[in-house]
């Protein structure tokens, strides 16, 4: 009888599925912008192939996407949710146990600064700094007024106008013959920094990271000297009544994967993934200029960038893993 039962106990056992072994069925939301839909392509390949996973990507967007998954636990996985806008929602979700944030998709962070070409930097070291900049300043020709010095400002309209008006106020550039310059768009604002590195000409203004113009132009952040106030930057810089703004550098914005907890809780093999995969700035900056450059779409950036660089993606995964995801390819 003991044997018999023994015998069942075993045969039960081996007959249960290992949940724990196995990765099954889910969606990955596919935003719509460049680094989100490459982010996203690169995951369902790697999850797909390398984990035998049943991953599917469906159409996402900030806010709907994070909405999406607190209210009706869909789609399973944000690739890339830049958490500043949504981050009290975000976190009342966590804090109800339908989401968890599974990692941080831009290691560094999405990153805002004042910047200056790199070949400047290397015929002129100080720029590293504003007073280096300050003390430089007849380098940065005004496009339209001989007796001032431009600062090449982030377009009307956009949120980073207010931070960069109050920290250009907070510099006291202005004391200093500097004049904001409006570009008029995003692209016109990239066109600045095309032209002046065409021509090796002195630039000096706002722009983020990762972009493909970061991408394809080596630029230097240049430092303030205040360290960061978080605090200073919330209440302040950010808000356009802020009367007496100070010095303060931008602060990293998070930019996470986030997944909801059944997700986190029935698919652990690919969860521990979303802890592992992140990419620098450096690298997305580069890829998203590939992409510029070549009219890609994100399926062909993913190619692109699992066969070119698997120095990044490798350590995301073990050596098993790998070497599937490098025979599917």
């Amino acid at each position: 009888m003991k044997i018999k039962t023994s015998a069942i106990f075993v045969l039960s056992a081996l007959a249960l599925p290992s949940h724990a072994n196995e990765c099954g069925e889910f969606t990955i939301a596919d935003m719509n912008w460049n680094s989100a839909s490459l982010i996203a392509h690169v995951d369902q390949f790697i999850l797909n192939e390398g984990y035998g996973c049943d991953a599917q990507l469906i159409p996402g967007d900030s806010v709907p996407t994070g909405t999406s998954m607190i209210e009706k636990g869909q789609p399973d996985v944000a690739p890339e949710l830049w958490t500043n806008g949504i981050k009290e929602a975000l976190d009342k979700g966590v804090a109800d146990k339908r989401l968890r944030y599974a990692g941080k998709s831009l290691v560094n962070g999405g990153e805002e600064g004042f910047w200056v070409p790199n070949y400047l930097v290397e015929q002129y070291p100080e720029l590293t700094t504003i007073e280096g900049v300050i003390k430089n300043a007849k380098l940065f020709e005004h496009p339209e007024d001989d007796e001032k010095f431009a600062f090449y400002s982030c377009p009307a309209g956009w949120t980073c106008q207010i931070t960069s008006g109050h920290l250009f106020d907070a510099l006291k550039l202005e004391d200093h013959n500097f004049e904001m310059v409006d570009p008029g768009s995003g692209a016109a604002l990239a066109g600045t920094i095309a032209k002046a590195y065409e021509r090796k000409k002195a630039w000096f203004g706002y722009y983020w990271s990762p972009t493909p113009v970061l991408g394809k132009y080596e630029m230097v952040k240049v430092d303030f000297g205040s360290g960061i106030d978080v605090e200073e930057f919330r209440n302040c810089t950010t808000q356009p009544d802020c009367e007496s703004p100070k010095v303060t550098m931008f602060p990293p914005a998070p930019v996470h994967t986030v997944t909801t907890e059944s997700f986190a809780t029935s698919q652990p093999l690919a969860y521990e993934y979303f802890q592992k995969r992140g990419f620098t700035n450096q690298k997305m900056s580069q890829m998203l200029a590939w992409m510029e450059e070549n009219q890609a779409d994100a399926e062909e950036a993913m190619y692109y960038f699992l066969e070119s660089s698997p120095e990044v993606w490798k350590p995301w995964v073990s050596e098993e893993i790998a070497s599937k995801v490098q025979q599917a390819l």
